[in-house]
């Protein structure tokens, strides 16, 4: 990456949508612009956890002022990601789709470990380098996440639900404090995060952090009103609780440093924050600087170093984890993209699209860990719900519908096969996996695949059919399973 490129980060939380703008310069990322709106999408989610469209236009109109200042930027210079309300929403599908489109660039709605990863990311960059065991945690909208971790590596994270929204919403409806209020929506938040004390013991960190906007509400009110800056202590929690259950009313609190846009959500968040220390009996938290969006933008970097994107890394552990054979992998993933190459054209958008082909070819067996059986079934299954660090949901999901599709009838991608580009990964993949049936490399630079609008055709040097019998045969059956569907398949092997 060039010194002085420009890099973006969007991030769709539950209560803010906020936008970082950043220069790259050997390594490092340089704040250029930073906004943040209130869209408080958290709230707009029903008891059917459906996003009423209300809450859809907030956001809509929030990323349209987004766009806005994102207009000339190129698509590896951005990165959107959408965190816990729309992963729970059941109707995403229907906000993002007109939001990319407001957007101008793709929103990936990722896991709460992902989620998690990035803000270690973000945290760990903007901290001074040392060998300290770190634990971070970040209560956000909806989700809380907590990670330990070392220098730059994360090893251990995860997703907790509950977070400034969900509890104000919840434990202190139409803005009412009082005592009784407080505990219980402490005792909640036990309740759920009593579980992270096995993962994140006291005993395994030294230094506890806490990111983005709870944390820092409560360290500009207590800085504000005369606490020591830099830092947050139990007793300094218990002083600002005992305000609020005085003030009695969220509309009651006079504090120097509350803003206006944070205060109906303080009191969920500040109850779930005094329960982290109390599980994890904190004596003083650091607030750090970093935060999701500053992780998405070193990821943009990473993801443009050398086996620097971690998306490659996951596929390697992947492959080891469900004890792939690796040379069968990389045999059907070089032949699937060589063949992708001769019918995609050669641009930015579709190298992503080959390298997304590659990683789901290297992966394809996966399911076979399970059962030889109708194992692209279970490949599947395993890519849709497992944790990948790197890879946003949508793109798991590709991948899973390529090892699904690569084999059998193809009536159960009816829905994807009407994208022309999974089309074209998916008839690159199904070909690649029949040539390489004897688990060997084939010959497969004497064939040639040509395409045109809605007609694909694959030809081979005379000689060839005579030489693979059992490859013809077989892609002569592929002609026969494309033929119930709404594209072309025509083959000319001799």
């Amino acid at each position: 990456m060039q010194n002085g490129t420009l890099l973006a980060a969007v991030d769709l939380g539950s209560n803010s949508f906020r936008l970082e703008i950043g220069r790259y310069h050997s390594g490092h990322i340089e704040r250029i612009e930073y906004l943040k709106e209130t869209v408080r999408q958290g709230n707009g989610l029903d008891e059917n956890k459906n996003l009423s469209q209300a809450a859809m236009e907030r956001g809509w109109e929030c990323l349209a002022r987004f766009a806005e200042r994102l207009h000339g930027f190129k698509k590896q210079q951005v990165r959107a990601v959408a965190t816990q309300t729309l992963r729970e929403a059941r109707n995403r599908d229907d906000f993002l789709k007109q939001a990319q489109a407001i957007l101008g660039f793709a929103i990936e709605v990722v896991s709460g470990q992902e989620e998690a990863r990035l803000i270690y990311q973000g945290v760990s960059r903007l901290l001074p380098q040392s060998d300290e065991k770190r634990l971070v945690f970040d209560i956000g909208g909806r989700s809380t996440e907590m990670i330990l971790g070392e220098g730059y590596k994360a090893h251990r994270m995860e997703s907790y639900r509950l977070g400034s929204v969900a509890w104000s919403g919840k434990y202190f409806p139409r803005g009412v404090f009082s005592a009784s209020a407080f505990k219980t929506a402490e005792v909640a938040a036990k309740a759920v995060l009593d579980e992270a004390l096995d993962s994140f013991p006291p005993s395994e960190w030294s230094a506890a952090y806490g990111s983005s906007g709870t944390v820092g509400a409560v360290m500009e009110m207590l800085s504000a009103n005369g606490w020591a800056s830099g830092v947050i202590t139990r007793s300094g929690l218990n002083w600002l609780v005992d305000r609020f259950i005085k003030a009695g009313h969220v509309d009651q609190v006079k504090l120097d440093g509350l803003k206006d846009d944070r205060r109906p959500v303080i009191a969920g968040g500040l109850s779930v924050l005094c329960a982290i220390f109390d599980l994890f009996d904190i004596q003083q938290l650091l607030p750090a600087q970093g935060a999701l969006r500053q992780g998405a933008l070193y990821d943009l970097i990473d993801r443009e170093t050398d086996g620097g994107d971690v998306r490659e890394r996951t596929v390697r552990w992947l492959g080891e984890r469900f004890s792939i054979d690796e040379a069968q992998a990389q045999r059907v993933s070089t032949v699937s993209t060589a063949l992708f190459s001769q019918v995609a054209a050669v641009d930015a958008q579709n190298e992503r699209y080959s390298q997304k082909l590659a990683w789901a070819a290297r992966l394809h067996e996966i399911g076979t860990h399970i059962s030889h059986d109708r194992s692209y079934y279970h490949g599947a299954y395993i890519l849709d719900n497992v944790d990948a660090p790197g890879f946003s949901f949508p793109e798991l999901h590709r991948m899973s519908q390529l090892v699904l599709g690569q084999r059998g009838k193809l009536r159960k991608l009816e829905q994807s096969l009407g994208d022309e580009l999974f089309a074209k990964q998916l008839m690159c993949l199904r070909l690649a996996v029949l040539l390489c049936h004897a688990r060997q490399m084939p010959e497969h630079e004497s064939i040639r695949l040509s395409y045109k609008t809605g007609s694909f055709k694959l030809t081979s040097n005379p000689g060839w059919a005579k030489r693979y019998p059992q490859s013809a045969w077989l892609i002569g059956e592929e002609v026969f399973a494309w033929q119930k569907t709404a594209w072309k398949f025509n083959a000319d092997v001799r």
